[in-house]
């Protein structure tokens, strides 16, 4: 299969590589599901986080070929919602920090569940552009959910195929592109609520909280996008407009080691929510 080569612009020479094979993901995670449906092992949960995982994926690969503008992109994870909605998945009854237990009643899946695929999907989908920033994160990400949740079995075979995809893209040599970061997102959130483990997820990607409101505070007050300076192969920063601008803030340093101390730091909030989730 021939994939459509895309420019890595963090390295010298602005080499092309493999863009969107986030696909085998999504592939070859659905299949997997599907499967679980059809040996009835968590069966309903299967169907559904395979169904969401499609949209999401659909969803990335539209994105990916037609350059979506961010006021459209930030939109499109509420169609891949639609099978939590439909199938009304995932328990109404959520854990708050300030208040307890709270039953939503319809209203989880009318504007909770909407937002938790929202926020989760955009915010892994911004936090990019590096090799290995896209597909290692997330993985510790998932990995945290799998050791918290009942369901850990749904995860299995994405997680397999995500550490695969991670292995080659942190080594520079393809990008999963937006079909792969959006099918993760739905993947993170999706499984989150089927598993009712909202607040583990919260803690686990404050750091890609933190990130996403950077880049939209610089863009939204300052109309200043993020980015990264390239001398010689090492990245610097001169503002902070990011996560990764942050990290590299009047420093020079490659771009492995921006990836590890991202990994780090959602590492150490990963950890944190498994943490409070086993105190409580």
């Amino acid at each position: 299969m021939v994939f459509k080569k895309a420019k890595d612009y963090h390295k010298p020479g602005n080499p092309e590589v493999p863009n969107g094979l986030g696909v085998i993901y999504v592939l070859g995670s659905s299949a997997y599901l599907f499967l679980l449906y059809f040996f009835d092992v968590n069966s309903d949960e299967a169907l559904t986080l395979a169904a969401c995982i499609l949209f999401g994926g659909f969803m990335g690969l539209f994105d990916d070929w037609v350059d979506l503008r961010w006021r459209y992109k930030a939109l499109t994870p509420l169609i891949a919602s639609l099978p939590l909605i439909a199938m009304r998945k995932g328990d109404t009854v959520m854990a708050t920090y300030l208040f307890g237990k709270v039953d939503f009643g319809i209203y989880f899946y009318l504007i909770i569940a909407p937002l938790i695929v929202t926020v989760t999907t955009n915010t892994i989908n911004q936090l990019g552009g590096l090799n290995g920033l896209e597909t290692v994160c997330p993985s510790i990400v998932m990995a945290g959910l799998m050791v918290v949740s009942q369901k850990r079995v749904l995860l299995i075979v994405p997680l397999a195929i995500l550490l695969l995809l991670a292995y080659f893209n942190y080594r520079g040599k393809l990008f999963v592109g937006n079909v792969g970061s959006f099918s993760v997102g739905i993947t993170l959130a999706s499984f989150t609520i089927l598993s009712n483990i909202e607040q583990t997820l919260v803690i686990a990607i404050s750091p890609y909280i933190i990130n996403s409101l950077l880049i939209l505070g610089n863009i939204l007050l300052f109309r200043r996008r993020a980015e990264l300076i390239l001398k010689g192969n090492r990245l610097t920063s001169n503002s902070i407009r990011s996560l990764q601008t942050l990290i590299a803030y009047k420093r020079e340093l490659t771009e492995h080691q921006i990836v590890l101390i991202c990994s780090l730091i959602v590492g150490l909030t990963t950890f944190l929510a498994v943490m409070v989730w086993t105190a409580t």
